[in-house]
């Protein structure tokens, strides 16, 4: 299994933290259960935190016109909204929600070129809230598609995710289905789509980052 280059800092974090509380407990500590207890509940956490910064390989969808999931999850909002930070029109958004089990990693929803990038602090709600889209910590990213269409998507924090991992850089030329970052311990993204786009998942629908289709934008070149 391959383990994100951008979680290795945290779980050797975690990994010091809990073998300098597990030693002072075993060390200043002369009851055995407490000690026992103190392991148990200090390293069966942290031995899971590679799980949670795999990185999967997937069968990826790479076709014009066609925009796919960027993060494995659960489809909590499909709704038409007016995306005012960069778009400035209507939009169909589209939302999903990672827990704490599924994967981490996010991957760009088609191919393109970055036309706006910016990172807003902010607080911590819960990510499936609709207000988490405004208020929470979190980065909007803009993609103009091979066609002229343009989209945005952005990587919202939760209550329990408080590092977001962003590679997009504007003016960049990227693939759809490649990695553009992290959101640490789940959350949200969300992806704004044209009016005219046709939506190709439904409310509550558990989606795969690059291999589940979101939407068809209209009016795409033939391949």
């Amino acid at each position: 299994m391959k383990v994100h280059r951008d979680g290795l800092g945290t779980i050797l974090v975690a990994y010091l933290g809990v073998l300098a509380i597990c030693g002072s407990v075993i060390y200043f500590v002369d009851c055995l259960v407490i000690r026992i207890f103190a392991g148990i509940v200090g390293v069966v956490p942290v031995a899971f935190l590679p799980y949670f910064f795999r990185v999967p390989k997937r069968e990826c969808i790479c076709e014009n016109g066609l925009v796919t999931s960027a993060a494995d999850g659960k489809v909590v909002i499909i709704k038409k909204v007016y995306e005012g930070e960069h778009l400035r029109r209507e939009a169909i958004q589209v939302s999903v929600f990672m827990d704490f089990f599924n994967v981490h990693v996010n991957f760009y929803p088609l191919s393109g070129i970055i036309t706006y990038f910016k990172y807003h602090p902010g607080k911590y709600l819960l990510a499936f809230k609709p207000k988490a889209s405004e208020e929470n910590e979190r980065t909007s990213i803009g993609m103009k598609c091979f066609n002229g269409q343009e989209i945005l998507f952005r990587q919202i924090a939760g209550t329990f995710a408080r590092r977001i991992v962003s590679y997009a850089e504007v003016g960049d030329e990227v693939e759809g289905a490649t990695q553009c970052g992290l959101i640490k311990f789940g959350s949200r993204v969300d992806i704004f789509l044209p009016v005219d786009a046709e939506i190709c998942v439904q409310l509550g629908e558990e989606v795969r980052a690059c291999e589940t289709v979101i939407a068809k934008l209209s009016s795409c070149p033939e391949n």
